[in-house]
């Protein structure tokens, strides 16, 4: 992140409290991470899924929602064993089902992608490859 000041500050909601930087990997439709995301390598591998073969280790993923399977939050929980998993974890619609596999992650291993749902039309503003900063506490999304 620059020295600059925040462009854009989003109010959010935390479902997994945190803090978290990175870079956004905005995903075009909602993912399943049981068959959508490898937790070995971090990369999605639905070959269905627009961004098949990106990469969300480290990233500040944001999706829409979760799709499909209760699975997904051990998905998740692996993927942060592993240290592949994202940054944090940004919705425009609440998912519990991904919210379990983050704080799960917390209470075995001591770490875990905060989630948080973004409100209004905060979803809408992010842009992928851009940087992002979860406020402590989940409360708000800084866009820099």
């Amino acid at each position: 992140m620059t020295g600059s000041a925040p462009r854009l500050r989003l109010p959010a909601r935390a479902l997994v409290p945190g803090a978290a930087r990175g870079r956004l990997l905005v995903l075009a439709e909602p993912l399943s991470l049981w068959g959508g995301l490898d937790p070995a390598s971090g990369r999605i591998i639905d070959r269905r899924h627009p961004q098949a073969g990106a990469r969300v280790s480290g990233r500040v993923l944001a999706l829409p929602h979760g799709r499909g399977s209760s699975s997904a939050s051990s998905v998740l929980l692996e993927a942060v064993r592993l240290a592949t998993a994202p940054a944090a974890i940004l919705l425009a619609e609440s998912d519990p089902i991904l919210a379990l596999g983050a704080a799960v992650a917390r209470e075995l291993y001591g770490r875990g992608p905060p989630v948080v749902v973004l409100d209004g039309d905060g979803f809408g503003r992010l842009e992928d490859g851009g940087e992002v900063a979860v406020v402590e506490g989940g409360e708000r999304v800084i866009l820099c």
